[in-house]
């Protein structure tokens, strides 16, 4: 069955109104009242939230379903794309497409502004991935970042082992912000679904063998039977690029920090 992205079941409010504080209290209480809602009404609920919000994107795999939703919302959501200048060109330019198709009116694209002193030859992906994701995407991200309340994300929590229990509302540790995962709950045949029911583009080298894309000299195809992020620092232990760490570790919903 396809998800419903308006689906609304009854939903818990709190007997004070929507003043909700600062603290992990607020995704917790966010979490029951949405618990039973669907992705529209939970974008939704974060734009209310935090007026200040951005859309972070990759515009990878499947990233056209969270920007569409967002754009029949918010055409003018401030999107953030980090160009690691490393990307395939046909990432670059399916970002181009994308945000032309879907009408939306506010992308920015966030560069690293030290790679040359810091990795001046583009080889640190070779002897440190993680230095090289904290210096072309994890730390260009926050930089971006410090000027909104709260960020909207395409997670799911079938796409790693580290995120099997992601909530649909974080309070971003070391911070006061809002993280949203609006799809947090869809699987990867219910994303599939709602992009064909709605016409809607896959990056082109999926086609090819890559049903999770990051930098191209990081990314390699996958074959039939492997989990879709094996092609991802194909060879090592690491699963993400940092992006959603603290202090090097994953932070779950509901960890102590």
């Amino acid at each position: 069955m396809q998800p419903d992205p308006h689906l609304h079941l009854a939903r818990k409010t709190s007997p004070g109104g929507s003043g909700l504080s600062t603290s992990a209290g607020r995704a917790a209480e966010l979490n029951a009242r949405f618990a039973h809602a669907g992705a529209t009404e939970v974008l939704q609920a974060a734009f209310a939230e935090v007026p200040d919000i951005a859309l972070v994107s990759s515009f990878g795999a499947d990233s056209v379903v969270l920007l569409q939703l967002a754009a029949r919302i918010k055409p003018d959501v401030p999107v953030l794309f980090v160009d690691t200048e490393m990307l395939f060109d046909e990432t670059l330019q399916h970002q181009r497409r994308v945000a032309e198709l879907l009408g939306l009116t506010n992308v920015h694209v966030i560069r690293a502004k030290n790679t040359s002193a810091q990795d001046p030859d583009g080889t640190l992906h070779k002897t440190d991935t993680n230095a090289c994701c904290a210096l072309r995407k994890t730390e260009p991200l926050q930089q971006a970042l410090a000027g909104y309340g709260g960020w909207i994300t395409g997670r799911k929590r079938h796409q790693s082992g580290t995120r099997a229990r992601l909530n649909m509302f974080e309070i971003e540790v070391g911070s006061t912000r809002l993280k949203v995962n609006p799809l947090a709950l869809w699987s990867a045949a219910d994303t599939i679904r709602y992009m064909k029911s709605a016409q809607l583009p896959r990056h082109p080298l999926v086609a090819q063998g890559y049903p999770s894309i990051g930098c191209a000299p990081c990314t390699t195809p996958v074959t039939q039977g492997e989990d879709p992020r094996a092609g991802r620092w194909r060879q090592t232990e690491k699963e993400e690029c940092g992006i959603h760490f603290v202090d090097g570790k994953m932070v779950r919903s509901g960890d102590k920090t």
